[in-house]
């Protein structure tokens, strides 16, 4: 039976601290909730029509007469909550499909608990997602879906694609690296005397704030510059709300499972196997020339976290003959959200779906 789904949202009457609070007081904002401020994030109306341990897929409920046919799965990342991707009302990538006409689900893979550091890629590309696009063909119906995966997700799209997805339609991908040598800061970070086993017998799993301070690291003064750009809008009420939503997203990591992170250092970022021979999961051999379904890669120009080095290689590297990519304005958050994604790559990744999912 399939339930209504909630996103967590801050308890009501959380204040903020000083002195973003002096600043929306001088806005005529006094002993705003976040929640109040902010609007309500992950609002697009949805069920959850499955659920796996920590992970919840989502069916977002049709808005128009009629729908395309082929059912659009996204694939969010294992590190960041995924209302990055329906961050608010009119300013949602979900709500946007929705209302083309897009027969979206999603999946969200939840919150970690110790007791699940010994999740693995194996169980994520071999397992859970599998899972999920067999609920998404029996749900609607369907006998092939596309696939969106953005960041990491879009790299266990990939994973799973390439070791054979007869069901699978179209894949898009969002600032999805393939390529660890142009991950320079990450690489030279866990070289060889980065110790993650000492980490994850301490954690189990990697902590939600040892990966905001490894992402904050990749851009040091980003939180500087974002402070500064609140307090030089404060008199514009949305630019407020949209800086705070932001931050408040950006905060808001998932610890990253440790069977997952084990693998991710050591063949992903030593030893680079999807460019070089292959990544093996599961004993098959993931290649990127397996992909053969129309394929799009969607990329930003200031992207710290996936940077062209490591991205530019999938479009090259997949074996479709129907394959694009396109790199917008913007940075990582900036491609998926905000005003500059709406005007540029939602409409982008609609003009491509659309006519391949009739």
């Amino acid at each position: 039976m399939s339930q209504p789904a909630h996103s967590p949202q801050p308890a009501a009457g959380v204040r903020l601290l000083n002195p973003v609070q002096r600043t929306l007081e001088r806005m005529g904002l006094p002993a705003t909730d976040f929640a109040q401020l902010t609007g309500p994030m992950g609002a697009t109306p949805k069920d959850t029509i499955y659920a796996q341990g920590t992970l919840k897929l989502h069916h977002f409920r049709p808005q128009c007469d009629s729908v395309y046919r082929v059912p659009v799965l996204i694939v969010t990342s294992l590190v960041n909550q995924p209302y990055i991707l329906d961050l608010v009302p009119g300013q949602s990538m979900v709500e946007y499909l929705v209302r083309q006409g897009f027969d979206v689900y999603m999946i969200e893979w939840g919150r970690p608990r110790r007791e699940h550091r010994h999740l693995t890629l194996e169980d994520h590309v071999q397992d859970r997602l599998p899972a999920c696009v067999q609920q998404v063909l029996q749900h609607s119906g369907q006998s092939q879906l596309s696939v969106i995966g953005y960041c990491i997700g879009g790299l266990l799209a990939v994973l799973w694609a390439s070791l054979g997805a007869p069901m699978l339609k179209n894949l898009v991908c969002m600032a999805t690296p393939v390529n660890a040598d142009g991950l320079e800061s990450l690489k030279a970070w866990m070289g060889p005397d980065f110790d993650e086993e000492a980490l994850l017998a301490e954690h189990g799993n990697v902590p939600a704030e040892w990966v905001q301070n490894a992402l904050r690291a990749l851009r040091p003064f980003g939180k500087l510059a974002g402070a500064a750009n609140l307090l030089n809008h404060a008199e514009h009420t949305e630019v407020v709300r949209s800086n705070l939503r932001m931050g408040k997203w950006e905060t808001d990591n998932i610890p990253f499972p440790g069977g997952v992170f084990r693998q991710m250092v050591r063949d992903f970022l030593r030893g680079n196997q999807l460019v070089q021979q292959g990544w093996t999961v599961g004993g098959k051999r993931a290649q990127l020339s397996a992909i053969r379904v129309p394929f799009l890669h969607l990329l930003a120009q200031e992207d710290h976290i996936t940077p062209y080095a490591s991205s530019r290689d999938l479009v090259q590297r997949v074996g479709s003959t129907d394959k694009q990519e396109l790199i917008l304005k913007g940075g990582h958050v900036g491609l998926v959200a905000g005003r500059g994604a709406e005007l540029r790559m939602w409409p982008a990744l609609n003009d491509w779906l659309a006519p391949r999912s009739v």
